[in-house]
């Protein structure tokens, strides 16, 4: 299988606001350190964040964010990651993604130059991926399905419930506890819920 890096942008501060009012920082970093270290276990990763020790303790790489919104994270970690490496971009969201989801994604992704999973809703952008010497633009952000389709990303397709669902609005994050019956949730995610019950 082809190497991975994979970048993961993490905000600390202000993390999910679309959540509505109140601090939403424990919840964001608990789903970002469940959905770390499901990709530790099939790649390099590279987190971008400015909360880096509890990212540094899982074993991940972390940069600096740039400050500058969530593309330009995005692009800072491509740029550590370096053109000759197949590279990733996957958000912190993802408290259900399984190794086997996101390495049989990476695998899908192989064989083209540039590719991406879109959300469960089909509008948003769970992952893209690049092979080694090509570069990809980031296009987060409202409707980046069919920005990242328009730029010529390959839509891939699969059975991926946990990569495919962000949780990542006020309606996600009702929906959250639904997931707490599946046994991929993460533990830190789940313990959450657990507290919050």
């Amino acid at each position: 299988m082809t190497d991975w890096s994979i970048v993961v942008p993490f905000r600390a501060a202000g993390a999910k606001s679309r959540f509505g009012s109140g601090d939403n920082s424990a919840l964001a970093l608990a789903m970002a350190l469940d959905t770390v270290d499901v990709a530790l276990r099939v790649g390099r990763v590279i987190v971008v964040t400015s909360d880096a020790q509890p990212f540094v303790e899982l074993g991940a790489s972390v940069i600096a964010d740039p400050g500058a919104g969530l593309n330009a994270a995005i692009t800072r970690g491509l740029d550590s990651a370096g053109l000759g490496t197949a590279r990733a971009v996957l958000l912190g969201d993802h408290p259900a993604l399984t190794p086997t989801e996101l390495a049989e994604a990476l695998a899908a992704a192989g064989p083209h130059p540039l590719s991406f999973v879109a959300d469960a809703e089909g509008e948003g952008t769970a992952l893209t991926a690049a092979a080694p010497g090509v570069s990809q633009a980031p296009l987060f952000g409202r409707g980046s399905a069919g920005s990242h389709r328009a730029a010529g990303f390959v839509p891939l397709v699969g059975a991926w419930p946990g990569l495919r669902g962000d949780v990542d609005t006020a309606a996600d994050l009702a929906g959250l506890a639904d997931l707490a019956g599946l046994a991929d949730l993460g533990p830190r995610t789940r313990a959450w819920l657990a507290a919050r019950a």
